[in-house]
């Protein structure tokens, strides 16, 4: 069965700030990949991030993550970060490099 690929409402929002708030990282958008990987993919200072973009103007029911979306989740061997904006995306990588 094939799903149609949906981005929340602010995806495209998101995209466009991050890249003016950090052109020195790369961003992929991979929210057409399906099977619940991440919406965006940054490499920043030699590292991948991976961020899966919910819309806070949804209620909270509405954006909760799919089940696929657990599943990769929880499947995943590395970090997965759940954001509203591209402030969220900057503020955690800040919070990670100072790790």
């Amino acid at each position: 069965m094939s799903y149609a690929k949906r981005t929340d409402g602010n995806h495209k929002e998101v995209v466009e700030e991050f890249r003016k708030v950090m052109p020195e990282a790369s961003l992929f958008d991979a929210s057409g990949a399906g099977k619940g990987f991440p919406d965006l993919v940054i490499g920043w200072q030699g590292k991948n991030y991976l961020f899966e973009v919910k819309d806070p103007a949804k209620y909270p029911s509405a954006r909760s993550l799919t089940d696929a979306q657990k599943e990769f989740h929880l499947a995943w061997h590395g970090q997965v970060h759940v954001i509203h904006s591209a402030a969220e995306i900057a503020a955690t990588l800040a919070r990670l490099a100072m790790k």
